[in-house]
């Protein structure tokens, strides 16, 4: 998550190429394998396109900064949970992208719960190195919670989470987040549109 990791002159060198009218060949992440893979997507903007870059990083000025100023639009997109468990106690928004970023990683092939336990405090740190100092630099905020999120998150994350040995420094982890959910009545995500930005973490994406 270390911006210096990222190849952003590479990238920077195609979104000047895809403004300027060219095509690129556009790589993938392998999630699994950690590496830049190139299957032959190619991708060309037309006369009035919108070019959007997303990631940990699309705030930082430096990943654009031989770009024209006046042809961007910032928008910093959050996970700010709106409900409590009652008038005393709030949920914090990092139990909502942690139990996000589980499921992820679990349909993905990524990582075991376990192992998505363990990184979160690296992910926390990057956050507050590369994430929260630009913030305000964004033109807008989009808040993208569900209010019934948590109830589709249930059935899926639940049996993720009692994977988790008992014997190993994350269960004291799982056990809270298990606890956690308890308070939730899981409802079925068979009624989750399929553009449902919730289809990124719990599968059946169109996207």
């Amino acid at each position: 998550d270390n911006f210096e990791t990222v190849d952003h002159k590479y990238l920077q060198s195609d979104m000047l190429k895809l403004l300027n009218g060219e095509t690129v060949e556009v790589p993938e992440y392998n999630f699994v394998t950690g590496l830049r893979e190139f299957n032959g997507r190619k991708l060309h903007l037309e006369e009035g396109s919108i070019l959007i870059v997303e990631g940990i990083h699309a705030l930082n000025p430096r990943l654009t900064d031989r770009i024209d100023e006046s042809t961007k639009y910032r928008i910093f997109i959050n996970t700010i949970t709106s409900i409590a468990l009652d008038d005393h106690n709030c949920i914090p928004t990092s139990d909502n992208r942690l139990l996000r970023r589980i499921v992820r990683d679990y349909n993905l092939g990524s990582f075991t719960a376990r192992e998505t336990i363990s990184h979160w405090p690296n992910v926390r740190r990057a956050e507050v190195k590369w994430i929260y100092p630009f913030q305000e630099d964004a033109d807008a905020m989009f808040n993208s919670s569900y209010l019934l999120e948590f109830a589709v998150l249930h059935s899926h994350a639940e049996k993720i989470l009692r994977t988790v040995p008992k014997d190993c420094k994350e269960y004291s982890e799982a056990h809270r987040l298990l606890k956690f959910l308890s308070y939730f009545t899981p409802i079925s995500d068979k009624d989750v549109p399929s553009t449902s930005l919730m289809r990124g973490f719990i599968g059946g994406s169109s996207f």
